[in-house]
Protein backbone atom coordinates (compact mmCIF):
# COMPACT_ATOMS: atom_id res chain seq x y z
CA UNK A 1 0.00 0.00 0.00
CA UNK A 2 1.67 3.47 -0.91
CA UNK A 3 1.31 6.83 0.41
CA UNK A 4 -0.49 9.87 -1.52
CA UNK A 5 3.42 11.70 -1.68
CA UNK A 6 4.86 8.35 -3.07
CA UNK A 7 2.24 7.88 -5.99
CA UNK A 8 2.18 11.52 -6.72
CA UNK A 9 6.27 11.40 -7.02
CA UNK A 10 6.40 8.29 -8.95
CA UNK A 11 8.56 6.62 -5.84
CA UNK A 12 5.13 3.66 -6.35
CA UNK A 13 6.84 2.11 -9.32
CA UNK A 14 10.94 1.89 -8.09
CA UNK A 15 8.93 0.26 -5.05
CA UNK A 16 6.81 -2.24 -7.46
CA UNK A 17 10.07 -3.05 -9.75
CA UNK A 18 12.01 -3.73 -6.51
CA UNK A 19 9.50 -5.77 -5.13
CA UNK A 20 9.67 -8.02 -8.65
CA UNK A 21 13.34 -8.19 -8.48
CA UNK A 22 12.97 -9.48 -4.67
CA UNK A 23 10.02 -11.90 -5.98
CA UNK A 24 11.85 -13.26 -9.02
CA UNK A 25 15.37 -13.99 -6.78
CA UNK A 26 13.19 -15.64 -3.81
CA UNK A 27 11.10 -17.68 -6.32
CA UNK A 28 14.52 -18.79 -8.12
CA UNK A 29 16.05 -19.20 -4.94
CA UNK A 30 13.55 -21.59 -3.52
CA UNK A 31 12.28 -23.01 -6.96
CA UNK A 32 13.72 -26.66 -5.89
CA UNK A 33 11.51 -26.59 -2.96
CA UNK A 34 8.38 -25.11 -4.84
CA UNK A 35 8.74 -28.51 -7.14
CA UNK A 36 8.96 -30.60 -4.28
CA UNK A 37 5.59 -29.58 -2.99
CA UNK A 38 3.89 -30.03 -6.47
CA UNK A 39 5.57 -33.38 -6.92
CA UNK A 40 4.01 -34.68 -3.20
CA UNK A 41 0.81 -32.80 -4.00
CA UNK A 42 0.30 -34.78 -6.69
CA UNK A 43 2.13 -37.99 -6.50
CA UNK A 44 2.21 -38.51 -2.73
CA UNK A 45 -0.37 -40.98 -1.28
CA UNK A 46 -0.61 -43.58 1.12
CA UNK A 47 0.01 -45.94 -0.90
CA UNK A 48 3.14 -44.51 -2.50
CA UNK A 49 4.38 -42.67 0.24
CA UNK A 50 7.40 -39.60 -1.08
CA UNK A 51 9.83 -38.61 1.34
CA UNK A 52 12.15 -35.06 0.99
CA UNK A 53 14.88 -37.08 0.06
CA UNK A 54 13.36 -39.65 -2.19
CA UNK A 55 11.53 -36.97 -3.97
CA UNK A 56 14.34 -35.13 -4.80
CA UNK A 57 16.42 -38.24 -5.79
CA UNK A 58 13.69 -39.34 -8.38
CA UNK A 59 13.87 -36.08 -9.54
CA UNK A 60 17.56 -35.70 -10.30
CA UNK A 61 17.24 -39.16 -11.75
CA UNK A 62 14.78 -37.99 -14.71
CA UNK A 63 16.20 -34.75 -15.40
CA UNK A 64 19.38 -33.65 -13.47
CA UNK A 65 19.74 -30.87 -11.25
CA UNK A 66 18.28 -28.45 -13.67
CA UNK A 67 14.94 -30.45 -13.72
CA UNK A 68 14.49 -28.78 -9.98
CA UNK A 69 13.97 -25.58 -11.67
CA UNK A 70 11.30 -26.78 -13.83
CA UNK A 71 8.19 -24.06 -14.11
CA UNK A 72 10.19 -21.30 -12.65
CA UNK A 73 10.53 -19.27 -15.61
CA UNK A 74 6.78 -18.90 -15.89
CA UNK A 75 6.56 -18.54 -12.07
CA UNK A 76 9.01 -15.03 -12.54
CA UNK A 77 7.72 -14.23 -15.66
CA UNK A 78 3.35 -13.80 -13.85
CA UNK A 79 5.17 -11.40 -10.64
CA UNK A 80 4.68 -8.21 -13.06
CA UNK A 81 1.13 -8.78 -14.48
CA UNK A 82 -0.42 -10.01 -11.37
CA UNK A 83 1.54 -7.70 -8.97
CA UNK A 84 0.19 -4.35 -11.68
CA UNK A 85 -2.62 -5.88 -11.65
CA UNK A 86 -3.25 -6.42 -7.52
CA UNK A 87 -2.16 -2.87 -6.80
CA UNK A 88 -4.21 -0.86 -9.27
CA UNK A 89 -7.52 -3.28 -8.75
CA UNK A 90 -6.73 -2.52 -4.54
CA UNK A 91 -6.72 1.18 -5.33
CA UNK A 92 -9.86 1.33 -6.75
CA UNK A 93 -11.69 -1.28 -4.97
CA UNK A 94 -10.30 0.97 -1.33
CA UNK A 95 -12.38 3.75 -3.23
CA UNK A 96 -14.98 1.96 -4.04
CA UNK A 97 -15.37 0.11 -0.70
CA UNK A 98 -14.47 2.75 1.95
CA UNK A 99 -17.17 4.41 3.51
CA UNK A 100 -15.34 7.72 4.34
CA UNK A 101 -13.81 9.71 1.66
CA UNK A 102 -9.80 9.13 2.68
CA UNK A 103 -10.26 6.62 5.02
CA UNK A 104 -10.12 2.75 5.10
CA UNK A 105 -11.38 0.63 7.45
CA UNK A 106 -9.53 -3.00 8.39
CA UNK A 107 -12.50 -4.73 7.21
CA UNK A 108 -12.76 -2.35 3.94
CA UNK A 109 -8.90 -3.21 3.54
CA UNK A 110 -9.09 -6.95 3.73
CA UNK A 111 -12.14 -7.08 1.79
CA UNK A 112 -10.30 -5.01 -1.00
CA UNK A 113 -7.08 -6.91 -0.70
CA UNK A 114 -9.29 -10.17 -1.16
CA UNK A 115 -11.00 -9.03 -4.48
CA UNK A 116 -7.63 -7.56 -5.79
CA UNK A 117 -6.23 -10.97 -4.83
CA UNK A 118 -9.11 -12.07 -6.69
CA UNK A 119 -9.00 -10.15 -9.69
CA UNK A 120 -5.60 -10.53 -10.31
CA UNK A 121 -5.73 -14.26 -10.09
CA UNK A 122 -8.14 -14.26 -12.90
CA UNK A 123 -6.26 -12.78 -15.49
CA UNK A 124 -2.80 -14.64 -15.14
CA UNK A 125 -4.85 -17.80 -13.81
CA UNK A 126 -3.44 -19.64 -17.39
CA UNK A 127 -0.06 -19.18 -16.11
CA UNK A 128 -0.71 -20.74 -13.02
CA UNK A 129 -1.88 -23.58 -14.92
CA UNK A 130 1.19 -23.57 -17.21
CA UNK A 131 3.38 -23.14 -13.86
CA UNK A 132 1.87 -26.64 -12.50
CA UNK A 133 2.39 -28.33 -15.99
CA UNK A 134 6.00 -27.28 -16.52
CA UNK A 135 6.73 -28.37 -12.98
CA UNK A 136 5.36 -31.86 -13.49
CA UNK A 137 6.83 -31.98 -17.30
CA UNK A 138 8.76 -35.06 -17.90
CA UNK A 139 11.55 -34.67 -19.86
CA UNK A 140 10.94 -33.84 -23.13
CA UNK A 141 7.45 -33.35 -23.01
CA UNK A 142 7.11 -29.30 -23.72
CA UNK A 143 9.75 -27.38 -25.30
CA UNK A 144 9.05 -24.27 -23.19
CA UNK A 145 6.58 -22.01 -22.20
CA UNK A 146 4.88 -21.37 -25.80
CA UNK A 147 4.93 -25.32 -26.45
CA UNK A 148 2.84 -26.15 -23.26
CA UNK A 149 0.47 -23.62 -23.66
CA UNK A 150 -0.18 -25.00 -27.56
CA UNK A 151 -0.54 -28.34 -26.17
CA UNK A 152 -2.75 -27.53 -23.57
CA UNK A 153 -5.18 -25.66 -26.37
CA UNK A 154 -5.08 -27.98 -29.13
CA UNK A 155 -5.49 -30.98 -26.86
CA UNK A 156 -7.90 -30.08 -24.06
CA UNK A 157 -9.39 -26.54 -25.43
CA UNK A 158 -9.50 -23.05 -23.83
CA UNK A 159 -10.99 -24.16 -20.54
CA UNK A 160 -8.22 -25.99 -19.42
CA UNK A 161 -6.46 -22.79 -18.42
CA UNK A 162 -9.22 -22.54 -15.93
CA UNK A 163 -8.83 -25.95 -13.95
CA UNK A 164 -8.89 -25.60 -10.84
CA UNK A 165 -10.23 -22.07 -10.37
CA UNK A 166 -12.93 -22.76 -8.18
CA UNK A 167 -10.78 -23.77 -5.32
CA UNK A 168 -8.18 -21.60 -6.01
CA UNK A 169 -10.00 -18.09 -5.74
CA UNK A 170 -11.83 -20.05 -2.42
CA UNK A 171 -8.42 -20.30 -0.89
CA UNK A 172 -7.86 -16.62 -1.29
CA UNK A 173 -10.63 -15.05 0.96
CA UNK A 174 -9.21 -17.85 4.31
CA UNK A 175 -5.72 -17.19 3.16
CA UNK A 176 -6.21 -13.37 3.09
CA UNK A 177 -7.79 -13.10 5.91
CA UNK A 178 -6.24 -15.06 8.72
CA UNK A 179 -3.01 -13.30 7.14
CA UNK A 180 -4.21 -9.67 7.82
CA UNK A 181 -5.80 -10.61 11.15
CA UNK A 182 -2.87 -12.15 12.20
CA UNK A 183 -0.41 -9.78 11.30
CA UNK A 184 -2.29 -6.86 12.92
CA UNK A 185 -2.76 -8.62 15.96
CA UNK A 186 1.18 -9.42 16.09
CA UNK A 187 2.01 -6.23 15.47
CA UNK A 188 -0.36 -4.34 17.84
CA UNK A 189 0.53 -6.65 20.56
CA UNK A 190 4.80 -6.18 20.01
CA UNK A 191 4.04 -2.44 19.72
CA UNK A 192 2.01 -2.62 23.59
CA UNK A 193 4.71 -4.62 24.92
CA UNK A 194 8.02 -2.83 23.80
CA UNK A 195 7.42 0.47 22.37
CA UNK A 196 7.71 3.57 23.87
CA UNK A 197 7.14 6.36 21.80
CA UNK A 198 7.14 4.91 18.11
CA UNK A 199 4.42 3.23 16.23
CA UNK A 200 6.79 1.79 13.96
CA UNK A 201 8.09 -1.55 15.30
CA UNK A 202 10.58 -2.06 12.39
CA UNK A 203 11.70 -4.07 9.50
CA UNK A 204 12.59 -7.22 11.61
CA UNK A 205 9.76 -7.16 13.74
CA UNK A 206 7.31 -6.82 10.70
CA UNK A 207 9.59 -9.69 8.75
CA UNK A 208 9.13 -11.70 11.69
CA UNK A 209 4.96 -10.97 11.98
CA UNK A 210 4.77 -11.63 8.04
CA UNK A 211 6.08 -14.78 8.29
CA UNK A 212 4.28 -16.29 11.32
CA UNK A 213 0.52 -14.62 9.42
CA UNK A 214 1.63 -16.14 6.05
CA UNK A 215 2.35 -19.51 7.71
CA UNK A 216 -1.22 -19.40 9.55
CA UNK A 217 -2.94 -17.97 6.55
CA UNK A 218 -1.58 -21.23 4.58
CA UNK A 219 -2.09 -23.19 7.12
CA UNK A 220 -5.90 -22.82 6.64
CA UNK A 221 -6.21 -23.06 2.81
CA UNK A 222 -3.47 -25.46 2.06
CA UNK A 223 -6.13 -28.06 0.96
CA UNK A 224 -7.71 -25.79 -0.94
CA UNK A 225 -4.30 -25.23 -2.82
CA UNK A 226 -3.77 -29.26 -3.04
CA UNK A 227 -7.22 -29.60 -4.71
CA UNK A 228 -6.28 -26.94 -7.27
CA UNK A 229 -2.57 -28.29 -8.17
CA UNK A 230 -4.38 -31.65 -8.67
CA UNK A 231 -7.32 -30.64 -11.11
CA UNK A 232 -4.34 -28.35 -13.07
CA UNK A 233 -2.43 -31.48 -13.10
CA UNK A 234 -5.18 -34.23 -14.01
CA UNK A 235 -4.85 -34.02 -17.93
CA UNK A 236 -0.76 -34.30 -17.85
CA UNK A 237 -1.32 -37.67 -15.78
CA UNK A 238 -1.52 -41.15 -17.34
CA UNK A 239 -4.85 -42.94 -16.92
CA UNK A 240 -6.14 -39.98 -14.43
CA UNK A 241 -10.33 -39.39 -14.83
CA UNK A 242 -11.21 -35.57 -14.98
CA UNK A 243 -13.21 -34.96 -11.89
CA UNK A 244 -14.55 -31.78 -10.30
CA UNK A 245 -13.51 -29.91 -7.01
CA UNK A 246 -16.19 -31.97 -4.45
CA UNK A 247 -15.44 -35.71 -5.72
CA UNK A 248 -11.60 -34.92 -5.57
CA UNK A 249 -11.72 -33.73 -2.04
CA UNK A 250 -14.08 -36.27 -1.11
CA UNK A 251 -11.56 -39.07 -2.75
CA UNK A 252 -8.49 -37.57 -1.20
CA UNK A 253 -10.47 -37.96 2.13
CA UNK A 254 -11.75 -41.51 1.19
CA UNK A 255 -8.46 -43.02 0.33
CA UNK A 256 -5.94 -40.68 2.79
CA UNK A 257 -7.89 -39.20 5.50
CA UNK A 258 -7.61 -35.61 6.72
CA UNK A 259 -3.88 -35.18 6.48
CA UNK A 260 -4.08 -35.80 2.93
CA UNK A 261 -5.25 -32.57 2.35
CA UNK A 262 -1.67 -31.53 3.29
CA UNK A 263 0.34 -33.56 1.09
CA UNK A 264 3.54 -31.14 0.55
CA UNK A 265 3.22 -29.05 3.37
CA UNK A 266 6.47 -29.86 4.59
CA UNK A 267 9.23 -28.21 1.38
CA UNK A 268 6.25 -25.72 1.58
CA UNK A 269 7.01 -24.68 5.11
CA UNK A 270 10.62 -25.24 4.44
CA UNK A 271 10.67 -22.55 2.06
CA UNK A 272 9.31 -19.87 4.22
CA UNK A 273 12.36 -18.51 6.08
CA UNK A 274 14.61 -18.52 3.22
CA UNK A 275 11.74 -16.91 0.83
CA UNK A 276 11.26 -13.94 3.43
CA UNK A 277 15.02 -13.72 4.00
CA UNK A 278 16.23 -13.72 0.40
CA UNK A 279 13.10 -11.24 -0.22
CA UNK A 280 14.20 -8.90 2.24
CA UNK A 281 18.13 -8.71 1.56
CA UNK A 282 17.34 -8.08 -2.66
CA UNK A 283 14.49 -5.77 -1.89
CA UNK A 284 16.92 -3.52 0.35
CA UNK A 285 19.72 -3.98 -2.33
CA UNK A 286 17.26 -2.95 -5.18
CA UNK A 287 15.66 0.05 -3.33
CA UNK A 288 19.21 1.19 -2.61
CA UNK A 289 20.22 1.27 -6.40
CA UNK A 290 16.70 2.67 -7.91
CA UNK A 291 17.75 5.40 -5.27
CA UNK A 292 15.17 5.09 -2.94
CA UNK A 293 15.05 6.94 0.60
CA UNK A 294 14.67 4.50 3.66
Amino acid sequence: EFTEEEKTTGIWWRQLAAGGMAGAVSRTGTAPLDRMKVFMQVHSSKSNKISLVGGFKQMLKEGGVTSLWRGNGVNVLKIAPETAIKFMAYEQYKKLLSSEPGKIQTHERFMAGSLAGATAQTAIYPMEVMKTRLTLRKTGQYSGMFDCAKKILKREGIKAFYKGYVPNILGIIPYAGIDLAVYESLKNFWLSKYAKDTANPGVLVLLGCGTISSTCGQLASYPLALIRTRMQAQASLEGSEQQPMGRMVKKVLEKEGFFGLYRGILPNFMKVIPAVSISYVVYEYTRSALGIQK
